[in-house]
């Protein structure tokens, strides 16, 4: 299977696709400017920059993905290793999930919840696999968790969902061979900081308005003081020379603390870029927003 197909085989809140145009404009000039660079992504996520990266820029000789997220690291982990063990459960899931009805495949998804909720899977590929049937079935690609760890996203209706997709495990575990996968806290990869490193940066982010919030990927959350701490590791990236493209909400027209990107970052280059975000659960709630790209390199 060619690398050349890999792309996120999970959706993810807040996923980067329709970004990469963007971002790539500081990826390319970064790219440019070293032969041989380490690349690191400390909060992974649905891998989307990743992935292109990767396939675009050959000169990343070097690459290490990081999350706090244990579930989603395993599956990562599980694609890269065991992709023929993982791929013979998957279809398992979508045969027994295709042959329901709709009333049916909401109940049968319920049960799937509560085996991934309160035991522990035979092996780490079978629960990478519940952690994909999840997120394939369930409302918006969501992760969320409550503060006791509990996956708590309802069931989705969608009429044809790929479980299993073939193609794309099979090219992301391709991809993945030459990929250090870690979990743990973002400070953890200021391990890897040099002048020929790149770093990609996308936290959970801050809330835009005080009902909405995509930061419970693990029980601890991400708050501002979270955001600050980001800010800080910013500076020891640039202290190591190391360049950094960081993604996060803008606030700045929400009204709650609407400087605090502006201000945390004023030694930085903003820019302001528009994405479509699908995310809520109101329809007329949906559509574009404005997010911030922030980063060391000139």
């Amino acid at each position: 299977m060619s690398a050349n197909l890999a792309k996120p085989f999970v959706k993810w809140a807040g996923g980067k696709t329709q970004l990469l145009s963007e971002i790539d404009k500081y990826l390319s000039i970064a790219c440019s400017s070293r032969r041989n660079i380490t690349y690191v992504e400390s909060f992974v996520g649905g891998g989307a920059v990743l992935f292109w990266a990767l396939q675009k820029y050959p000169n990343i000789e070097r690459a290490i993905i990081n999350d706090i997220n244990p579930d989603l690291i395993s599956a990562y982990k599980a694609v890269k290793y065991a992709p023929t063990e993982l791929l013979q459960i998957l279809e398992r899931f979508q045969k027994e999930y295709f042959l329901r009805d709709e009333v049916e495949r909401k109940e049968y998804y319920l049960s799937q919840r509560d085996i991934y909720n309160n035991i522990s899977a035979s092996s780490d590929v079978e629960r990478a696999a519940y952690f994909i049937f999840l997120n394939k079935t369930c409302f918006n690609g969501l992760y969320r968790v409550n503060s006791k760890g509990v996956f708590n996203v309802p069931h989705g209706r969608y009429n044809a969902p790929t479980i299993c997709d073939y193609d794309t495990i099979l090219s992301d575990s391709c991809i993945l061979q030459n990929v250090e996968i870690l979990c743990g806290d973002f400070n953890a990869t200021m391990d890897f900081a040099s002048p020929d490193t790149l770093y990609y940066l996308d936290p959970p982010y801050k809330p835009i308005t005080k009902t909405s919030s995509f930061c419970a990927y693990t029980s601890m959350g991400f708050d501002d003081s979270d955001q600050m701490r980001l800010r800080s590791f910013c500076g020891g990236l640039t202290e190591h020379e190391a360049r950094f493209i960081l993604s996060n909400s803008d606030v700045a027209e929400t009204g709650l603390n609407e400087g605090f990107f502006d201000n945390l970052y004023m030694d930085y280059n903003i820019r302001r870029v528009a994405a479509s975000r699908m995310i809520n659960s109101k329809a007329d709630k949906r559509g574009k927003l404005s997010e911030l790209l922030i980063s060391n390199i000139q």
